[in-house]
C-alpha cells in the first residue's frame, strides 16, 4: 500500500514530503536523516495515496 509521508524535523523545522510503502506495520521511504544530521526527533504524518 502506497502512502504520502510528511516528515518534519523537530530540531531545525525542515519539512520533507515523500512517498512510501507500508509493509508489515512499517513505512519504508528510504529517509535516513535530516540536513542538520538529526536521526531521531521527527514528527511523522501519513496519508493514503
Amino acid at each position: 500500500m502506497r502512502v504520502k509521508v510528511t516528515i518534519v524535523c523537530k530540531q531545525c523545522g525542515e519539512r520533507f514530503v515523500l512517498r512510501g510503502k507500508r509493509d508489515r506495520g512499517r513505512i519504508e521511504t528510504g529517509f535516513k536523516q535530516c540536513l542538520c544530521n538529526n536521526k531521531n526527533h521527527f514528527d511523522i504524518e501519513e496519508l493514503p495515496i
